[in-house]
């Protein structure tokens, strides 16, 4: 398993900022880790390796700029995206996704969204290509910032600072973290009959392939 503590001792602040930005916004950046890269950081933080002050505040900053970003690039690609083809860096299923789930939940699906993987990198997207003003958007941004980069990193500073030896359960902890992340996505995209037959079909024809 991926090793994050490790990772973000070694790419400190910069590291965890970029990454931060990158799945907040930009198209290629849906399969980073999100939530246990903010736990973790909180975590370390209350172990000494991070200033927990300067470490929620520039992970706020990077969200919301890079939330800023992939509004920028729907409100000035458009629907062209739903004409690309997919690639390794680019999913059309998630943007069609996201699109629903905006017009389902409205203004509050861009806080709601940061809690949801796949669902967070395309959310702000939609919010561009769509008609939400973009002092509308930014609003409902910096809440869901605040929400998401500054919740879930002091919720791990907190539990880290208070429960005596918690990194021997830092592993189940960030399991669950994921688990409870990808739940409604996973959801969504199975909770109909339709839906469920053309998994199971995809999967059949991929074993016949095989």
């Amino acid at each position: 398993m991926f090793d994050l503590q490790s990772f973000i001792k070694a790419v400190g602040y910069v590291g965890v900022f970029s990454i931060v930005f990158i799945e907040s916004g930009l198209l290629f950046g849906f399969f980073l880790p999100g939530d246990s890269l903010l736990f973790t950081a909180g975590f370390l933080a209350s172990q000494g390796y991070l200033d927990i002050t300067v470490l929620a505040f520039g992970c706020f900053l990077a969200a919301v700029l890079g939330d800023s970003a992939g509004y920028l690039i729907g409100h000035k690609l458009g629907r062209k995206l739903f004409t690309k083809e997919d690639s390794l860096f680019f999913h059309k299923d998630h943007l069609v996704r996201a699109e629903e789930f905006y017009k389902k939940n409205g203004g509050k699906a861009i806080i709601l969204a940061r809690f949801m993987p796949f669902i967070r990198t395309f959310a702000p997207i939609v919010a561009g290509i769509g008609s939400m003003k973009y002092s509308q958007f930014l609003f409902y941004n910096i809440f869901g910032g605040v929400l998401w980069a500054i919740g879930v990193t002091y919720a791990g500073y907190f539990l880290g600072s208070t429960i005596p030896d918690v990194d021997k359960y830092l592993l189940p902890i960030i399991g669950l973290i994921i688990l409870v992340s990808v739940a409604p996505p996973f959801y969504h995209a199975f909770k109909t009959k339709e839906q469920r037959q053309q998994f199971i079909a995809a999967i059949r024809s991929f074993r016949k392939k095989k």
